[in-house]
């Protein structure tokens, strides 16, 4: 893996990068569409790739244990498993640590989780985690590390934070290939200062290819999560990829990527969309509300996107109201589609220098929004 930082914004900490794996190039800023188990929900690859996106996450665990990442491998990994011919980047299974407190013991070995599946259980070390991920193929991989919940005492952030980075050195000595791939850690610390600090300077004294920050969007307010970023961007290598992990709504976004952050993951343009949440320039639109049941227009004017190009208002909200599978897909491709959008207007911003113009303009188009009942 290589990254180069492209250019800088006069005004901000933003800039646009490339990151270069085996499967092609990444431009940075980025937002990487998740397919949990193998799929971006809803959608194909060509479809996902018709979005713009140019990478997409896996999750280490859930594949782990459904369909396996030896028989991945074994059908010739992971990229080929679920025809995507681009980079992937797969996670820890941190998070699950966080979303699965009820199946799981932590020691200082590792995770011992019992599967959601079937109940069986499973020892998660870091050791495990990175041969899971070399297993399948990724060309970006994740250090474990524990995703703790927020609020969290200073005594038990400190003790989750010493573990995290033991945790990565393990990871680190545990890769068998360099070349293959990229190596992130994951700086934690809660919301202390003096940890996030101590965690992020200890993690660039061991040297990664690329640096996470974890343990965002787990309750916290908004300012919250800006102030951490903030923080912490500074302290991590300028040649390095910086990677805000499930933060994914498009504010967040842009305050991150003027905070100097150049990759993202999120569920919020899937998930919502499967829900008739629907991203616009102008804010959102909940399909099911009866105003749009005579819309004529698209869901937004001047969307290049399959949906906006073919559809109506109307007809996506006749397809919600009724449960027809298709309107959860156009639903997707659009919002999908959303993203792919704002990180091209991003990057051109940067280049340009532009990204406080940007942002200003992102929230003035949002003070009128979409008004309906």
């Amino acid at each position: 893996m290589e990254f180069e930082v492209i250019t800088k914004d006069a005004g901000t900490q933003a800039r646009t990068g490339r990151l270069t794996t085996s499967h092609g190039t990444v431009d940075t800023p980025v937002f990487m569409p998740v397919g949990t188990a193998g799929t971006v929900k809803g959608v194909t690859p060509e479809e996902v790739r018709d979005s713009g996106a140019q990478i997409i996450l896996g999750n280490t665990f859930h594949l782990y244990l459904r369909p396996g990442s030896r028989l991945i491998a074994k059908l010739g990994g992971l990229h080929k498993f679920i025809g995507w011919d681009g980079p992937i980047l797969t996670d820890s299974g941190g998070y699950q640590v966080f979303s699965l407190a009820k199946l799981r013991k932590i020691t200082g070995h590792g995770v011992i989780f019992r599967s959601p599946v079937d109940g069986s259980e499973h020892i998660f070390t870091p050791e495990r985690v990175i041969e899971i991920q070399e297993t399948l193929g990724s060309d970006l991989i994740v250090c474990l590390d524990e995703c703790i919940p927020y609020p969290s005492t200073y005594e038990y952030t400190k003790d989750s934070t010493d573990m995290t980075l033991q945790w990565a050195q393990r990871s680190k000595k545990a890769r068998t290939s360099e070349d293959a791939h990229g190596l992130f850690c994951v700086v934690q610390g809660g919301f202390y200062n003096d940890l996030r600090e101590s965690c992020a300077k200890q993690l660039v004294d061991m040297g990664f290819d690329g640096y996470a920050i974890g343990g965002l969007s787990v309750g916290e307010t908004r300012q919250m999560m800006y102030t951490v970023v903030e923080q912490v961007a500074p302290l991590l290598p300028r040649d390095r990829p910086r990677y805000l992990m499930g933060v994914g709504l498009p504010e967040d976004i842009i305050e991150a990527v003027v905070r100097g952050v150049d990759m993202f993951d999120c569920v919020v343009p899937t998930r919502h969309g499967r829900r008739g949440y629907l991203f616009t320039r102008k804010g959102h639109i909940i399909i099911k509300n009866s105003c749009y049941k005579d819309d004529e227009s698209p869901v937004e004017t001047g969307c290049d996107c399959y949906t906006c190009s073919k559809y109506s208002r109307a007809y996506l909200r006749h397809l919600f109201m009724s449960g027809e599978i298709l309107g959860l897909r156009l639903n997707t491709i659009h919002n999908l589609h959303y993203f792919g959008n704002l990180m091209k207007g991003i990057g051109k911003a940067i280049e340009k220098g532009e990204m406080l113009q940007f942002r200003e303009w992102f929230y003035d188009m949002r003070k009128g929004g979409e008004r309906c009942s």
